[in-house]
């Protein structure tokens, strides 16, 4: 598999990690839009932390985070449901990118949401400034600034491969001594920093933590794939028009012309429904209809 997360845990401490590493599911958000390199490497690294955090929740739904700014790059957003399926996109303004721009001249004066929609249960957001030198400072300190578990990031994408690894500390159990506790992690963490960008794509969970921690007792768990989907489909899209309201529905194909077209924005599908097809879905009759789908 070339798409997985693996978790891992330190025997003696409380503290646990998930490793990441995405190429096919990568490939596929970055083949439904055509994106300047530094655009690429941003929505990778937010893939990868996707990718990361769903292996440290537990719930059944949606997780979604957005990055926003006043610069080049207005949008980053990446979703990733329990069951490990991602997508994402970007948005950009080509005229502003500059060659070797940072990451705050990228997106400056941006903020980061994080949002976890549950099948059942009470929708959590929570939003930060976008204030470190990298998504990953950023992301870590989203965690620094909340309640949360304190946690640590570490991403990286070069348009081919997005990887990257997380440590999180646990609440008291093996060490319950806070100055121990204190210096543990930042023992582990000060290890991870000595973590090169090229050894992170190119090096697999197993050889990353043996470079990192070979003297610490790791207990790295089985991999758990990550696969690209879009959730878009005919069904919402049909919901999305009866949302108009048939008169409504039916201005919209006058103006159009002889269809209305919705096109899903994460991943270039589109969904035609003719007139044939707008009187069905108002006459109650299901979202089936002759036009079908088109890309």
């Amino acid at each position: 598999m070339t798409d997985q997360t693996q978790r891992f845990l330190f025997d003696d401490t409380d503290v646990r990690g998930e490793w990441a590493g995405l190429e096919r599911s990568y490939a596929e958000v970055l083949a439904k839009h055509e994106y300047p390199e530094p655009v690429a490497q941003l929505l990778g690294e937010l893939l990868a932390a996707a990718a990361l955090l769903v292996g440290t929740l537990k719930f059944d739904g949606l997780m979604v985070l957005q990055a926003r700014s006043n610069g080049p790059v207005p949008l980053l957003m990446v979703e990733c449901s329990s069951n490990r399926e991602v997508r994402g996109i970007a948005r950009y303004d080509a005229d502003q990118l500059t060659p070797g721009a940072s990451f705050a001249e990228l997106m400056p004066e941006g903020m980061l949401a994080m949002t976890v929609d549950p099948a059942n249960g009470q929708r959590y957001q929570g939003i930060v400034a976008l204030d470190g030198a990298t998504l990953a400072e950023s992301l870590s300190n989203y965690f620094a600034s909340s309640e949360q578990l304190p946690t640590r990031f570490w991403l990286n994408a070069d348009g081919r491969r997005a990887c990257g690894l997380l440590l999180q500390q646990l609440p008291a159990d093996r060490i319950r001594d806070s100055e121990e506790r204190e210096a543990s992690w930042q023992h582990l963490r000060t290890l991870a920093d000595t973590l090169l960008a090229e050894e992170l794509l190119g090096l697999d969970a197993e050889t990353v933590l043996h470079r990192l921690y070979h003297e610490e007792p790791v207990r790295l768990f089985e991999p758990r794939p990550i696969t690209f989907r879009c959730s878009c489909s005919r069904e919402r899209s049909a919901k999305a028009v009866i949302s108009l309201g048939q008169a409504d529905a039916e201005q919209l194909l006058r103006e159009q012309g002889d269809a209305i077209t919705i096109d899903c924005q994460f991943c270039n599908h589109s969904y035609r429904f003719d007139a044939a097809d707008i009187a069905q879905l108002f006459a109650g009759a299901g979202v089936e209809g002759p036009s079908g789908t088109r890309h």
